[in-house]
């Protein structure tokens, strides 16, 4: 990320903090929040980017679980912000987070990789074991978490209790720590490239080095720290904007998990059209996984702390979106081997999600 000679991975971040500096003093400048929602969205490509360097120096699959767990972080801390700032009236914003998460990974991510590497590459390939792992964590959890709310009876859906929703926030936490020990250690081989694939000639660039794998830690928590502040203070003009727009709530979810997972598509985009459609599925799928693992328990905990109930489960229209989602991905993934023809299908569901959340 460098223009000019600049290194604006590192420009971005601290500009950010100038403009957030000045709205604070300046308040209800309409040019100066402007530039805090530019400098959260140069510190949020910022955090991606040093994540990658980090990323490139641990090697894969580490580097996609930490480009997955950055962005989750950012992902979690735009949630609890919003939700600190908007109180029991954002009941309903996790869930529609990461439910947009998970639409916009599973078919836009997903489908966007499929299209651009089937257009280049014809068929490409991708170790089915490592997918099918992540798809089986991720169809669990979205089902605890989204859809078994609406058929509990001790309390009336679409929610859960406290301690039922106190007991399926540590099952995600379980599935998401058995899921990262799978990937980077009992069966580490499952998230690399097939051993027969060569990647069109990409020979990875020289390993960063340590001292630079350590300011790219620092500015990614600097970039991290930005983003959550630059948030709590877009918020309210972001949530008035959406009202007075007449579009509904869940819009917001939509808009929090569209900018946090921006960058990382196109990192795995860029990945499917170098024909390194492995990395791109692990970003993709750890990252699904990440969204929800971590966050349920993060809002969990602040629903208790504030003593708040969180709207969990999903309205009919939504789930049948979900179950097609999964439907369509169990079928897409489960050879191994894509094609084009996949691509447009995932693509499609998303325009589907998409119109009928602005268009109920």
């Amino acid at each position: 990320m460098r223009l000019a000679g600049i290194d604006s991975s590192k420009v971005a971040p601290l500009a950010a903090a100038v403009f957030m500096g000045l709205s604070m003093a300046m308040p209800g400048q309409p040019f100066l929040l402007g530039l805090v929602a530019l400098g959260l969205l140069g510190s949020v490509l910022a955090a991606v980017h040093h994540a990658e360097v980090i990323a490139h120096r641990v090697g894969e699959p580490f580097g996609t679980l930490v480009l997955a767990l950055a962005v989750t972080v950012i992902e979690v801390s735009l949630i609890v912000s919003m939700m600190i700032a908007g109180g029991e009236s954002t009941a309903a914003l996790p869930r529609d987070t990461i439910f947009a998460a998970v639409m916009i990974i599973l078919n836009l991510i997903v489908g966007v990789c499929l299209l651009v590497g089937g257009r280049r590459h014809g068929e490409q390939q991708f170790q089915l074991s490592g997918v099918s792992a992540a798809l089986a964590v991720i169809v669990s959890i979205v089902i605890l978490t989204m859809v078994l709310p609406n058929f509990t009876s001790t309390e009336r859906g679409p929610y859960y209790s406290r301690s039922q929703l106190n007991f399926i926030a540590i099952l995600t936490l379980v599935l998401y720590v058995g899921f990262t020990f799978v990937q980077t250690i009992r069966h580490r081989d499952y998230f690399l490239p097939p051993p027969d694939l060569a990647a069109d000639g990409d020979l990875h660039a020289e390993p960063p080095s340590t001292r630079d794998a350590v300011w790219s830690f620092v500015f990614l928590m600097i970039s991290l720290v930005i983003v959550v502040l630059s948030t709590k203070q877009l918020s309210p003009t972001f949530e008035a904007g959406i009202v007075s727009a007449g579009a509904p709530k869940s819009v917001i979810g939509i808009a929090i998990a569209g900018l946090v997972l921006l960058p990382e598509m196109l990192a795995a985009v860029r990945a499917a059209s170098a024909n390194r459609l492995q990395t791109s599925m692990n970003l993709a799928m750890g990252s699904a996984v990440a969204s929800i693992g971590l966050t349920i328990p993060t809002v969990a905990v602040v629903a208790a702390i504030m003593d708040w109930k969180l709207m969990m489960g999903l309205d009919e229209k939504s789930t049948v979106l979900l179950m097609l989602t999964i439907f369509v991905s169990v079928f897409s993934l489960g050879t191994g081997r894509t094609t084009v023809l996949h691509g447009i299908v995932h693509v499609v569901l998303f325009m589907t999600y998409l119109f009928l959340s602005i268009v109920p």
